[in-house]
């Protein structure tokens, strides 16, 4: 979910399967009971239009969703290589037509995602998805989701924000107990 409303704005249909979610009490699950009021009385062009101003704007968003950024404060630094090195190691090819760099929070979510499922080969071991994770993903996201549910043009996206900060936090707690 996390790296669908990331890569690019809800359509109808999304905002539709958001608007149906329900959270409990949890941090994570307040979020999505958030998400869900949000979504339900957005429009899918005011939902683009946020998307936009957040992460794109007219020459640069309020937000820039790169690793590199966070940890470096410049694009396509040691970050991206970092991971471009592991992409290669798994076999993991960059979308032809994805214009963004790699180290996009939507990008990492749905690598993640797919090294835990197996979709590059063999899934990998906790182990392995530890170091994944605390190498391209712990160090610098919960700083974005928070930026990101604090964001001046935040509406839908703020509790997006949350969701991303209470699940990072969620991961880290879970791999610090497997270890």
């Amino acid at each position: 979910m996390l790296a669908r409303l990331l890569a690019s704005a809800p359509d109808s249909a999304t905002l539709d399967a958001l608007a149906a979610l329900d959270g409990d009490g949890s941090d994570l699950g307040q979020g999505i009971a958030a998400l869900a009021l949000v979504a339900a009385a957005t429009q899918p062009a005011a939902a683009k239009r946020e998307y936009n101003a957040l992460f794109i704007g007219l020459g640069r968003g309020e937000l820039l969703p790169y690793a590199s950024f966070y940890l470096t404060g410049f694009l396509n630094e040691k970050p991206l290589a970092r991971l471009r090195t592991h992409m290669a190691q798994f076999g993991i090819a960059r979308n032809d037509g994805v214009k963004e760099p790699e180290d996009h929070i939507a990008t990492l979510c749905e690598i993640m995602a797919g090294l835990i499922r197996g979709d590059y080969g063999t899934p990998l071991s906790v182990g392995d998805q530890h170091a994944f994770f605390n190498t391209h993903i712990a160090t610098w996201a919960s700083h974005f989701f928070t930026d990101l549910e604090a964001a001046e043009g935040s509406v839908l996206y703020a509790p997006v924000g949350k969701i991303g900060r209470a699940f990072m936090e969620i991961e880290i707690e879970a791999f610090r107990m497997e270890a």
